[in-house]
């Protein structure tokens, strides 16, 4: 092994080649010094695993490819061929063509962002939106940062810092990526009273905290991607705005999925905020098919603390967000909010999904590649409606599943998947350029036949990509 690894050329041996030293003409030395240490990085891995290495042991096309890859940017556009609409880790909901242009427009060059152009005085960036939002959620005033869960700690440390919250045990969740219920609590300066048991809370239980520990504040919180079932019990916001009034403290709802239309399944702001919430949180990325935001709704007083407080400068939203968000918000306005991309996909015809899969599949068929039309069943995403099942459909690949996954996300433009009983499945419901689909896969097969046998890197059953065939397919899934 020791004599096989000496035989790898020198970084300096590699450089030296002429088509290596084109390169470095193209992209400069370091870059494509940068290349050729990853290609003898390669194979040196493929030697300690036993793979024989045919040829040229560090071949110039590899070198080239890596530097290709190297160069091309990090953040891609991905084919979410997942059946999750609202895929958190594929950027969630997809911004309306009004929405990229605007942004486009106020991204080129200077705006209002922070003026207000009658008086020529300093302005509020959220000031562009607080009359759209106001009108659309039943609020009498608002607020824009840069996502939910700091809108969260924002209005707890602006309205309880140095007091306590009172949350029902069966609402101290996780969500995405680790972060606590508990642990934005203690980041707000707000200690935390738990409440009642996981699957019953009553009103007398709020009611005892505040007899223990008056102006506690009351905060209900969505529990975003799981849901409690059976024996449960939980009291109604009006009740809850009925005791925080007699005990004149706040009632505040982390709502989470920002809908506007009630007949998605999901509680809106409007509704919570007409059930008696003092202050109700929500995300522009979800259910209301916008950009990343935190929004935050309610009685003015209280959303002037927040706008005031100094945590609110660290969570600001920047002008591109604003100007999506402001074009999203105008689509419902107008009347226009089926053409937003999440809901659209939400709202597809099964009838229409089928003929979507059956496409795809002729499309492959005529490719080489054997697959076979069948049924899927996709999921809202982003914690939004847990047990909503999407009825949908997808197209079933005769591929080893293991290695077609990577070299599916290494296409370009990528595609991420998922395996059920053993075989990948492209779902279609949030994909609906099919032939483009259809060109990824034929490039990603040619791929996995290569390699077919070889260690792949980063992929084995204990690895990610072992997770993602144990089907972990929902809006955090690990890629």
């Amino acid at each position: 092994m020791n004599e096989r690894l000496r035989s790898l050329p020198s970084v300096d041996e590699v450089l030296a080649r002429p088509a290596v030293r084109a390169l470095a003409e193209r992209v400069g030395r370091a870059a494509a010094k940068a290349a050729v240490r990853a290609a003898i990085a390669e194979s040196r891995e493929k030697l300690q695993h036993g793979v024989d290495l045919d040829g040229e042991p560090v071949p110039d096309a590899r070198v080239l490819e890596l530097s290709a890859s190297q160069a091309a940017p990090r953040l891609r556009r991905v084919i979410n061929a997942t059946g999750v609409v609202l895929h958190t880790n594929l950027g969630r909901a997809p911004l309306h063509p009004d929405a990229i242009r605007s942004v486009a427009e106020v991204a080129g060059g200077y705006s209002n962002l922070e003026i207000d152009l009658a008086s020529g005085r300093r302005g509020q960036r959220s000031a562009h939106l607080e009359p759209l939002l106001c009108e659309l959620f039943g609020a009498e005033a608002a607020h824009v940062v840069n996502n939910c869960a700091g809108a969260t700690m924002l209005a707890l440390a602006a309205l309880g810092k140095g007091g306590a919250a009172i949350v029902s045990r069966g609402e101290l969740v996780e969500i995405g990526g680790g972060f606590r219920v508990p642990e934005i609590l203690a980041q707000s300066g707000c200690r935390l009273i738990e409440v009642g048991t996981t699957n019953r809370t009553r009103v007398g239980d709020y009611a005892a905290a505040l007899t223990a520990s008056p102006g506690a504040m009351i905060l209900r919180v969505h529990r975003s991607n799981f849901a409690l079932l059976g024996f449960t019990e939980m009291p109604t916001l009006a009740e809850l705005a009925a005791l925080a009034r007699v005990h004149k403290v706040h009632l505040l709802h982390d709502l989470g999925s920002g809908a506007l239309d009630p007949a998605l399944g999901e509680l809106t702001a409007a509704q919570s905020l007409k059930e008696g919430t003092d202050l109700v949180l929500v995300s522009g990325d979800k259910l209301l098919g916008g950009p990343q935001a935190g929004i935050v709704l309610g009685r003015r007083e209280l959303v002037e603390r927040c706008r005031k407080h100094p945590l609110s400068r660290a969570l600001r939203a920047d002008r591109m967000l604003l100007a999506a968000l402001e074009a999203t918000l105008r689509l419902y306005r107008n009347g226009r909010a089926g053409e937003l991309p999440a809901l659209r996909d939400l709202h597809v015809a099964p009838a229409e999904l089928r003929q979507r899969a059956t496409r795809l599949a002729l499309l492959l068929q005529q490719k080489g590649i054997a697959c076979s039309v069948i049924e899927c069943e996709g999921k809202v995403g982003g914690g939004s409606l847990p047990l909503r099942k999407l009825e949908s459909a997808g197209v079933a690949l005769d591929v080893d599943p293991v290695v077609l996954l990577a070299a599916l996300r290494e296409g370009d433009p990528p595609v991420v998947a998922v395996v059920r009983e053993g075989r990948v499945v492209l779902d279609v419901r949030c994909a609906q350029d099919v032939e483009e689909l259809a060109e990824a896969v034929e490039k990603a097969s040619g791929r996995a036949t290569t390699r077919k046998g070889d260690t792949v890197e980063g992929v084995s059953e204990s690895g990610a990509a072992g997770r993602l065939l144990r089907e972990q397919g929902d809006d955090d899934m690990e890629v």
